[in-house]
């Protein structure tokens, strides 16, 4: 058979060879955004690790990066926690400062870290995503207008949830809640995950140094009160029901020059350095249950003689969590 039993007329010869281009190229490309390679999901080995979670609703190829310790002790009865990272997102560096009390007491550790790419700038991850259309004006880290979601889909607050149901029926984890820790930005976090996502799987949240507060009074809007939000009193006094902890280092006080302290004229009402803003959270809140008569169930919890500290804070929460009382 000679060349010209074969040839293809030159434009279906062309047409074949972009088709053929096109093909090799998506076969190469494609896996990672078409199969989601990058969000694979939770798989544990004995000791520490990391995974990629798929976002929530809306935002499925916006992984989560979890990074774990399963300890040598671990078994289908042991107690889970979420440790929710700081404003620098490290969920690796906090799950090391877990790893000792994860040994010690048979705790499986699990400390997402929410992406700047995909989650960026403090509103997606301290405030939980529950503002958009954000502008700013000087500070970066200062907002002049944004407005207010209302649609819990919408915000990131029950991916705690998910992650934890996730890992529980990987492992077969018996237990039915978690107890979760944030420090700082993710002290922020879980304060407004205990106010607004009532449906919560968590059994104890220590809301550990915030560096300031969504306050539950209805006068002020949100993020710093709780007026243009979904919150009503019915609400409320559900929230007040959830099990959270104002977690305070004694020494998070004005002087105290590690992190960086947000200040405008909404938030430097609740004080000079964290513990007081602590302090002015719980005691807003208290009188807010008085008012609409229902009795407060969070506890407010000052550490000694420590500041800024994720790493004693993380031991001290490891201790009032797990430690025989």
């Amino acid at each position: 058979m000679s060349n010209s039993d074969i040839d293809l007329p030159d434009s279906t010869g062309r047409r074949m060879l972009r088709l053929a281009i096109i093909l090799v190229f998506s076969l190469l490309v494609t896996p990672v955004s078409a199969q989601n390679h990058d969000c694979a999901g939770p798989h544990f080995a004995t000791g520490s690790g990391h995974y990629a979670l798929e976002g929530g609703p809306g935002r499925r190829d916006k992984c989560i990066e979890v990074y774990y310790h399963l300890p040598q002790g671990f078994s289908k009865d042991s107690p889970v926690i979420l440790v929710v990272p700081g404003a620098g997102r490290n969920g690796g560096d906090y799950r090391d400062a877990w790893i000792d009390a994860s040994e010690k007491y048979n705790v499986l550790v699990l400390s997402p870290s929410f992406p700047e790419e995909h989650y960026p700038r403090f509103w997606n991850y301290n405030l939980g995503g529950m503002i958009f259309d954000v502008e700013i004006s000087g500070d970066p880290r200062r907002i002049s207008d944004y407005s207010i979601s209302t649609n819990p889909e919408e915000w990131i607050l029950g991916d705690l949830d998910r992650i934890f149901n996730s890992a529980k029926k990987r492992l077969g984890v018996n237990a039915s809640s978690y107890d979760a820790f944030g420090h700082s930005a993710g002290g922020q976090f879980l304060h407004r995950m205990a106010i607004f996502h009532l449906e919560h799987q968590a059994q104890r949240i220590l809301a550990a140094n915030s560096g300031w507060y969504t306050v539950p009074v209805f006068d002020d809007r949100f993020p710093y009160g709780l007026d243009g939000s979904i919150a009503t009193r019915e609400t409320l006094a559900q929230a007040f029901r959830a099990p959270l902890v104002v977690f305070l280092g004694e020494r998070d006080d004005g002087d105290e020059t590690r992190g960086h302290l947000a200040s405008s004229p909404e938030i430097d009402i609740q004080g000079d350095g964290r513990i007081e803003r602590g302090r002015y959270f719980y005691d807003r809140a208290a009188k807010t249950a008085a008012e609409i008569g229902v009795e407060l169930g969070w506890e407010k919890v000052v550490v000694p003689n420590i500041g800024h500290d994720y790493r004693r804070m993380s031991q001290a929460a490891a201790k009032y969590l797990y430690a025989a009382k």
